[in-house]
């Protein structure tokens, strides 16, 4: 079993609980123009066998306190079959494992196998709201830690309305994590390095400020 992964990034503390280790497996099925790992959509990755990954992660294992494994991207459930196999390899002793995901697609095998989902919310409409409230269904019947970020970006998605379609989404599941990212421009020079356009160039960064501005107003409506 194959798969083929952008770049392993060790001693994250923002992708899941505790000290994390963290695959950013190639390939995606959407193309944000926010996007913030840009390589993950043009470039191959790496080759490896789940074999040669799970003995590479498991190196790590003494250092990642209160911590473990996440899968993030790209978009892992476009690899599920490869990353089923490698976490029933990292079960064996025990890791806790995480899943950044766009919810997009239903793989309830993956889910199953998940400690966490974490789910990014992107600019959506009402056929990719379908998806995620499906993908939402079964974590919840799975019983299934669920985390939702979204990142806020200045005259996209800041809108009320556009906050409280969110909150009418996420009303029927019992999700106690919703957390609000700033819009960053730290990706630039991959896409520069990509000769790609970052099309969000001019839109400007989401202060600390304004972040907190938001989640008052989401926790209020």
């Amino acid at each position: 079993m194959l798969g083929y992964i952008s770049s392993i990034y060790t001693g994250s503390c923002v992708d899941g609980a505790g000290i994390r280790c963290v695959v950013f497996l190639s390939g995606c099925n959407l193309r944000c123009p926010f996007c913030h790992n840009p390589e993950t959509l043009f470039e191959k990755g790496t080759e490896y066998s789940v074999v040669e990954l799970n003995g590479k992660l498991l190196k790590y294992l003494p250092y990642l306190k209160n911590g473990g494994v996440t899968l993030s991207g790209g978009e892992p459930f476009l690899q599920a079959e490869f990353c089923i196999e490698l976490i029933k390899s990292l079960k064996k002793y025990p890791v806790d494992i995480a899943i950044e995901t766009n919810a997009h697609i239903l793989n309830r095998q993956l889910i199953s196998l998940a400690d966490t989902l974490i789910i990014d919310i992107k600019n959506y409409n009402k056929v990719e709201s379908a998806k995620i409230s499906a993908f939402l269904n079964y974590c919840q019947k799975e019983k299934k830690r669920v985390k939702i970020t979204n990142v806020i970006i200045a005259g996209i998605n800041d809108s009320l309305k556009k906050l409280k379609a969110l909150k009418n989404l996420l009303k029927p599941y019992n999700i106690t994590q919703v957390e609000f990212l700033p819009f960053k421009k730290l990706c630039v020079s991959k896409y520069e390095n990509l000769n790609r356009p970052f099309s969000y160039l001019d839109i400007p960064e989401t202060t600390e400020e304004y972040l907190k501005e938001i989640t008052k107003i989401y926790n209020q409506n």
